[in-house]
Order: C-alpha cells, then structure tokens, then sequence
C-alpha cells in the first residue's frame, strides 16, 4: 500500500510502533509538541526534523508579522506557532505526507484557519508569493550531518543554500534561517550581502546547544546605542 493511502492512524505513533532509531525522539515527544498525546501526526522523517516547540514559539515571536511564509513546513511545528503571532500563514512542503500531517495538527492547535497549505516546491512557487517574512528550514540530510564537523550549506543540502536565500529574498528581504549548529557561521553572515547585516543566534534547548538561526531585513535587532 502507498503512503499516501495508509490511514491517519498510521501516523499517531504508540511507543511499541516506534523503530530503535527513533527511540530517543519518542522520549523527548513532549519538547516537540506540548499537546503529542491529542493525536499529533508524525511521519519518520518528522521525529527528527521537527523544530522543538519552544524554539519554534521563539521564532515565532521574533518573526511576528502580517503574512509570513514557512517554505519548509514539514509536520507544522512552526507554521503552528507562526500562526499565534502573525495573521497569515502560508506553509509548503513538496511531500504530501508532510502537508497531511501539517494541517491535522494545525487542527489539534486550534490555529488551522489562519493557515494557508500549499503542497509543491517553495523554490517553484518564490516567485509568485507576497508575504511580509520567510522562515527557512530546510532539510539537513537526516541525523548524519552532525557527523560533519562543520555544515556546508553549498555541498550538503539538496538545494544550495545561497540559490534557497535567493528565492526568499524574491519575496522580502525579511528572512530567518534555521540552520544546525554546526553551521559555517561566515557563510550564513555572507548572505547579508555588502553594506547589510545579519544576526546569528544561537539556540539552546535542556543547556545543549541545537541549533543556529540567522535573522536578516528588519528581523535583525539593532544593538542598544
């Protein structure tokens, strides 16, 4: 049977369903969404890929806008708090599975109305959004990029990295990156461009450090004088 065939049951995960590789993110299922036991729907793929929900209602806070775009929504970790701060959510993902499972859990959040699912590729449809902000979160190529000691964002995503700012800044030059922590840091500074300025902060979660994310356009927060 097809993935896109199986009932949503197959996607609210029981301990006993949960394969020895993902163990560890069942017992941390709490940190990704705080309401997991209201039947949250996951795919593999999500368990390690979800944004943790107070990292996610962080960002949300800090790109608190009209219209902001999740290019990479996955299983709507972020679009869901996105949709708390701004008031409109355009989210997109090219994996139906993904979308499926973005929108029931807008729906067990409450916040599915102010969420526009768009199911294709972001880098195809940049060119005809309009939107206040754009949140990148990209896949990482699964858990073996901490293997590397530093993350190439030209050799080790999908999509270059650098092409994937350009097609956000098509739509505002307002952009958060969410990146590993073992990001390049000069090359996510690079972006800026001459004359601009970025912000990369670092993000902690239970004292360790999870990952970067780096703030450009209006987004970035001026030093006090």
């Amino acid at each position: 049977m097809a993935e896109e065939e199986l009932g949503d049951e197959y996607y609210i995960w029981e301990y006993e369903h949960i394969p020895q590789n993902l163990r560890k993110y069942w017992f941390q299922r709490y940190s990704l969404f705080s309401r997991f036991d209201e039947g949250i729907m996951l795919d593999a793929e999500g368990w390690y890929s979800v944004t943790p929900e107070s990292i996610a209602v962080h960002i949300a806070e800090r790109m608190a806008c009209n219209t902001v775009v999740d290019a990479f929504c996955g299983a709507g970790g972020n679009a869901i708090q996105f949709a708390k701060t701004c008031n409109k959510v355009i989210a997109i993902d090219i994996d139906p599975i993904k979308i499926r499972c973005a929108k029931h859990n807008a729906k067990v959040y409450g916040v599915d109305d102010k969420i526009e699912f768009i199911l294709g590729d972001f880098t195809k449809i940049a060119p005809t959004l309009q939107a206040d902000a754009v949140f990148l979160s990209p896949p990482w190529g699964g858990p073996e990029y901490l293997k590397a000691d530093v993350f190439d964002m030209h050799t080790m995503m999908d999509i270059d990295g650098e092409e994937l700012f350009n097609h956000a800044r098509m739509i505002s030059p307002n952009i958060g990156y969410y990146m590993p922590r073992n990001m390049d840091r000069q090359q996510l500074i690079k972006l800026a461009g001459p004359g601009n300025t970025c912000e990369v902060e670092e993000t902690h979660l239970n004292a360790r450090l999870k990952c970067c994310i780096a703030y450009y356009g209006s987004l970035v927060r001026m030093p006090e004088q």
